[in-house]
């Protein structure tokens, strides 16, 4: 993949252009993408102890420090959150990618789509400590992506998905 780098003419900003055979990376086909973002359940328990943390100190010290300490709470929430949700897996015909990590679809062999109950398994008594895992507490689904590398010390891959059956089809739709 090569990537190229412009500048735009008057305010000297750089936007960066992500080519794939000369064609941009928003143009080529992806067969699968999912963010791993944290479920509402999480924003509505994180406001709950925001609330807490305000109600706490605005009866005990003068409102500026409540507030402050509110606004440094929701903020760290937020980042904390957006950060941990962040990881993003793809597809397409060339490369699998998990998080910061990325694989040829050629070194991908066998894909299983894992129920809770194997997703459980696999990431807890059944794991090789050499494995690559991709994991979210939230997500009880997921993928096993057996890696065909030698040079990988990873045996396989254990993704987290909200959609375990749509990832193994597209890696098995990937050219290999």
């Amino acid at each position: 993949m090569a990537t190229s780098r412009s500048w735009s003419g008057t305010g000297g900003e750089s936007t960066r252009h992500h080519r794939r055979h000369g064609v941009p990376i928003g143009l080529c086909d992806v067969d699968f993408a999912e963010r791993l973002s944290v479920p509402l359940r999480w924003w509505v328990q994180g406001t709950m102890l925001v609330a807490t943390l305000w109600l706490a100190p605005v009866v005990a010290v003068p409102g500026s420090v409540a507030w402050t300490v509110t606004g440094l709470a929701v903020a760290l929430m937020v980042a904390l959150f957006v950060s941990y949700g962040a990881a993003r897996i793809s597809v397409d015909s060339e490369v699998l990618r998990a998080g910061r990590a990325h694989i040829s679809t050629t070194h991908v062999g066998a894909v299983t789509a894992l129920d809770a109950d194997a997703m459980r398994l696999r990431a807890g008594r059944d794991a090789d400590a050499h494995a690559f895992l991709l994991l979210r507490p939230y997500l009880k689904r997921g993928v096993r992506v057996d890696i065909t590398d030698p040079s990988d010390p990873a045996p396989y891959w254990l993704i987290s998905s909200r959609r375990p059956d749509a990832l193994a089809a597209a890696l098995a739709k990937s050219d290999r």
